[in-house]
């Protein structure tokens, strides 16, 4: 049988023993597992104790790519990073794209198992299945753009591509990212993990071309996908000019573009003020991702000024909401500012952003002040506070101190009824939609296994109003439940192959799965239907939800932020929408009856077995 796409080794780093190991798992592994999420999902499960705290050294965390990674698949140079989160003690992955998850396939890898802690500051230098350990002390400490420069200097090779922590990371905040060149695999604070592990960077360099299994079959399947590309009036005029941006105009003129810290306390048209056509007068390039003819990274700069001189691969939508709307702050610049500055620190963008427009109102109400603060006036639109912050949060000095572990742990500390303003789930804070105009993106951040994320599950019938797999009303309560299982299991299924979310919905929704199918079958060598690609993303959610199940999280923990379920949306659109205890239950109710599970949230055994996961029965409660 000819085979493809995966290398058929993962590569085990031991960092306490300075040690690794190649594994070659059997074929039926990588045709039930295939990669990315899912076969790091089915590792985790397997070899870690879901109860272990995310920051000791029995904590794993994984790389791996999937099959159409390396190949002449456009759009999949991704990486998944996969651990147990110390920000929501949930399992959860990352994805991030760049040049490096083609350079770990080319290395000879289809993941890497990393465990243990070093004994001092550390990185790994992988070439061809070659592996050294190196001391990273000189780097530690050092921002993630100078770490990437001074370290490919150091190996004298500018081609190879480094994975690495920033401060937030090191100083163990559980915001912390990684930065994969300019690419964050960001949120839920893995970045911490490999903090904890004393691991600084991951740099690979490989050479190796990636097989295919039928050229033929794979290359007519490519052909047909770009065709979608080019039909599609959202790939190429959309993301290719605007990037994510474009979801900025969207959300603002719904009424769903959350502000103030949800807020939405000024009534004002922001797209007007810092949408994706304010923005693009910065732009001076694009930065594409290995095989991506979309290109939707844009690259700002500032030429006039206080911020004279600084640029930013960004902002892209998140950040705008994170770094302008949510805290108030009517300025593009200034989130081109906070965008560059939260890569340099690698440190999640939104729930940085989250944690200050908290702060901001609880400032605001009086319920924290300048002496609790060290100084710092927090009122809302203050650039300067929000800019000091950032820093103090990423390093743990101050008042970012207190917040640096996330909303729901700030509140914790704060306490005077502090929690009421949080908006998180499993501790992870809300994206930039509001989950009060949008019911079934509301349900996906109340049953992600990963916290509120919104790339779980992106409700795009709601936002972008695509009538597939049919028309919704995004007020609506019925049907949600059906239509958010629909939305999880077609993005699981990219994050297993490892393929962008964003041509996906914008140019291949109608046809993913079938496309996908085809496209396994041609590089990898195995046959799989659409109905099979339909069943993998099925399969991760339900290994994930028993991974959390195992370390105690039921349907109580499927929940939304008192904001979202008591105070209706005050202006716009959106006016008087809100999304209550009741109706949360009723479409929970519903989404827990579309994926075979019991009104407690709790996979059934028959559910289990038909999706090949009999070994987890035994884990039921």
């Amino acid at each position: 049988m000819t085979t493809g796409g995966f290398r058929g080794k993962i590569l085990r780093i031991d960092l306490t023993n300075k040690e690794f190991y190649e594994e070659t798992p059997p074929l039926e592994f990588y045709k039930d597992y295939v990669g990315g999420a899912l076969l790091s999902a089915k590792i985790m499960y397997d070899e870690t104790d879901p109860k272990m705290d995310p920051l000791s050294e029995d904590n794993k965390i994984i790389y791996s790519a999937g099959p159409l990674t390396g190949t002449d698949t456009p759009c999949a140079s991704r990486l998944c990073m996969v651990t147990k989160s110390p920000l929501t003690n949930t399992i959860t992955t990352s994805l991030s794209g760049g040049y490096f998850p083609v350079e770990l396939k080319r290395a000879g890898y289809d993941a890497i198992v990393i465990s243990g802690k070093a004994e001092k500051p550390t990185f790994v230098f992988i070439k061809d299945g070659t592996v050294k350990f190196r001391d990273a002390t000189r780097y530690w400490g050092l921002n993630v753009f100078d770490t990437q420069m001074y370290m490919k200097e150091q190996l004298r090779d500018q081609n190879i591509r480094i994975s690495c922590i920033g401060p937030a990371a090191e100083k163990l905040s559980t915001m912390g990212c990684v930065i994969n060149e300019a690419r964050a695999a960001g949120r839920k604070g893995i970045g911490a993990v490999l903090g904890s592990k004393n691991l600084k960077a991951v740099a690979i360099r490989g050479t190796d071309e990636i097989p295919v299994a039928d050229k033929a079959r794979s290359k007519k399947s490519i052909s047909q996908m770009l065709k979608y590309f080019k039909a599609s009036p959202m790939a190429y005029p959309q993301f290719g000019t605007k990037g994510s941006s474009v979801a900025f105009e969207v959300t603002s003129n719904l009424g769903v573009l959350p502000s103030y810290n949800w807020l939405n306390s000024e009534d004002i048209d922001w797209d007007e003020v810092m949408g994706p056509e304010v923005l693009n007068e910065y732009n001076i390039t694009r930065n594409p991702c290995d095989r991506c003819p979309i290109a939707c990274s844009q690259v700002r700069l500032i030429r006039k000024g206080k911020y004279s001189g600084i640029s930013s691969e960004g902002p892209e939508y998140e950040s705008m909401f994170s770094l302008g709307t949510l805290l108030g702050i009517k300025s593009a610049e200034f989130t081109i500012v906070a965008d560059r500055l939260t890569d340099e620190l690698g440190i999640d963008n939104i729930s940085v952003g989250a944690a200050i427009a908290f702060a901001m109102e609880l400032y605001e109400k009086g319920i924290i002040t300048k002496e609790d603060t060290g100084g710092l006036e927090l009122n809302f639109g203050n650039e300067d506070a929000a800019l000091t912050l950032m820093k103090q949060i990423a390093f743990r000095e101050g008042f970012g101190a207190v917040l640096t572990d996330g909303t729901k742990k700030a509140a914790e500390i704060i306490g005077k009824g502090s929690e009421a303003y949080t908006l998180e789930v499993k501790g992870l804070e809300l994206p930039a939609y509001d989950a009060r105009g949008l019911k079934a993106q509301a349900l996906n951040f109340a049953t992600s296994f990963t916290g509120a994320d919104h790339n779980k599950g992106y409700a795009f019938q709601e936002v972008f109003g695509t009538p597939y797999p049919h028309a919704v009303d995004r007020l609506a309560l019925e049907g949600k439940g059906k239509l958010t299982k629909f939305n999880q299991d077609f993005a699981s299924l990219y994050d297993i192959v490892t393929f962008c979310e964003f041509p996906a919905q914008a140019a291949l929704v109608e046809n993913f799965q079938a496309l996908t199918a085809e496209l396994l079958s041609g590089i990898m060598g195995f046959e799989y239907t659409e109905d099979d690609a339909w069943q993998m993303g099925e399969k991760l959610i339900n290994l994930c939800r028993m991974y959390n199940i195992r370390n105690g999280f039921t349907r109580k923990d499927d929940s939304l932020p008192t904001r979202v379920k008591n105070e209706p949306i005050p202006s716009g659109l959106s006016k008087g929408a809100v999304t209550t205890q009741e109706e949360l239950d009723f479409m929970l109710d519903e989404y827990y009856e579309a994926r075979g599970w019991d009104q407690e949230g709790m996979p059934t055994p028959e559910k289990l077995e038909e999706l090949g996961l009999e070994f987890a029965i035994k884990d039921l409660p």
